[in-house]
């Protein structure tokens, strides 16, 4: 048995705006969550994660929680929750260390070691590994947060590629024109155009006139999914189950589990749980879990100059070198009617912000308004909205996750930013 632990470096720790209520091992990279790709490898369960002290509460879902005890024995897998491991990769049972393109993403530990001494993030793998036991791994290192978007379509081109027969019990070509899908005939009335898969699980409800272009890549739907008529997937594409898709353009996209979709979303990643239940055109950007998004909510994904976007980042604000690249929105973020979003906007969460003047290129953590500057939540008023939310998808916010959110709200803190009552 291998005891699996996901590991948030220092830079894991600045992935901003998703890094204050989230380790990045549960961010979702193409089709799947990283740390799923990691369990899928190592052939167990991850026993938890050491990451940021605010996330030591962190509950959500079958999600492992953060790493309590004060030894991580050896024999344990520790992996760096920056690698997105592919899902055909293994993990060689004999070798101490993993790595790609010349770094080590993964070491089996031949010794006890003191959790905290990966506490603030600051140790790199290489350091624990043994050179003369390293296997190569195949997979893509995250350099920094906006790589989930630059990255997707070709991440989602090869997971669907591995996941759609996996779960739908079809050979590798998925199902072409003309075919029944094997899906208790869900996919009769839908129309197929190209040859790069069609792959729909048993238990998703597809409607007639929703097309599946799968010309520049494969699509998958996974089970509980509903597509209702008028819709256009284009590929690569990934639909998470229970997700609600309510018509539109649909491309490129990774829709996680139990989000609803309505109009034009492009390039884009819904994490979970997240609405945008109305129209108005999302591009290049990933969007956080329990994110609702206003009727009409629009995001810029290219500049007029065509340049690089500019994204901001703990560090400064950065030159991405992407031409597209619209909003990073974090978790329980919410955007009111008619709210335009800036080309590299980071939303942060929590946010709660409203008006069609335009958001700066950031967006404080917990800020509630129409613009700058923002007032800012009361943490019992936030968590109020959030339960809200979460009642609506039949989800309870437990102690945990309600300490968590408030650690959360706590290091987000700062002198000139107190908290000035909230919205209603």
């Amino acid at each position: 048995m291998t005891r699996l632990f996901l590991y948030d470096d220092a830079r894991a720790r600045g992935f901003e705006p998703f890094a204050l209520t989230r380790p990045v091992s549960e961010l979702r990279a193409g089709a799947e969550i990283i740390r799923a790709r990691w369990e899928l490898a190592a052939g167990e369960r991850a026993e938890g994660f050491v990451g940021a002290a605010h996330l030591a509460n962190f509950e959500e879902g079958d999600a492992p929680s953060a790493f309590t005890g004060s030894t991580i024995p050896a024999g344990s897998v520790v992996a760096n929750s920056r690698f997105v491991i592919g899902l055909d990769a293994a993990l060689v049972p004999g070798a101490g260390a993993y790595a790609s393109d010349g770094r080590v993403c993964a070491v089996r530990l031949s010794r006890d070691i003191d959790t905290a001494l990966l506490a603030d993030g600051s140790v790199v793998l290489d350091d624990l590994a043994d050179a003369d036991k390293t296997s190569p791994l195949a997979g893509r290192w995250l350099m920094e947060v906006w790589d989930l978007v630059g990255d997707l379509s070709v991440q989602l081109a090869e997971d669907i590629a591995l996941l759609g027969p996996r779960f739908t019990g079809e050979g590798d070509e998925g199902r072409e024109g003309g075919e029944n899908d094997g899906a208790g005939g869900a996919m009769e009335n839908a129309t197929v155009i190209g040859r790069g898969g069609v792959y729909c699980e048993t238990g998703a409800v597809i409607e007639p006139f929703v097309v599946f272009d799968a010309s520049e890549g494969p699509i998958l739907v996974r089970r509980g999914a509903h597509i209702a008529s008028f819709t256009r997937i284009v590929g690569p594409c990934f639909i998470g189950r229970d997700a609600m898709i309510v018509g539109d353009a649909i491309r490129a996209c990774s829709i996680g589990d139990v989000c609803k979709v309505r109009g034009e979303i492009a390039g884009s990643v819904m994490l979970g749980h997240s609405n945008k239940g109305h129209t108005g055109f999302v591009g290049s950007s990933y969007i956080g879990c329990w994110v609702n998004l206003g009727a009409g909510t629009t995001t810029s994904n290219l500049k007029n100059t065509y340049g690089g976007v500019q994204v901001w980042t703990p560090t400064g604000l950065r030159n991405t070198g992407l031409q597209f690249l619209g909003t990073l929105i974090g978790d329980h973020a919410k955007t009111g009617i008619g709210t335009m979003l800036t080309t590299g906007c980071v939303v942060g969460a929590g946010a709660n912000i409203f008006g069609s003047s335009g958001a700066p290129k950031r967006v404080p953590p917990f800020a509630w308004g129409g613009g700058e500057p923002y007032d800012r939540f009361t943490v019992s008023k936030f968590i109020e909205v959030a339960e809200r939310m979460m009642a609506r998808r039949h989800v309870t916010l437990g102690d945990r996750g309600r300490r968590q959110l408030e650690d959360s709200f706590a290091a987000s803190q700062t002198p000139s930013a107190p908290p000035r009552g909230g919205a209603e």
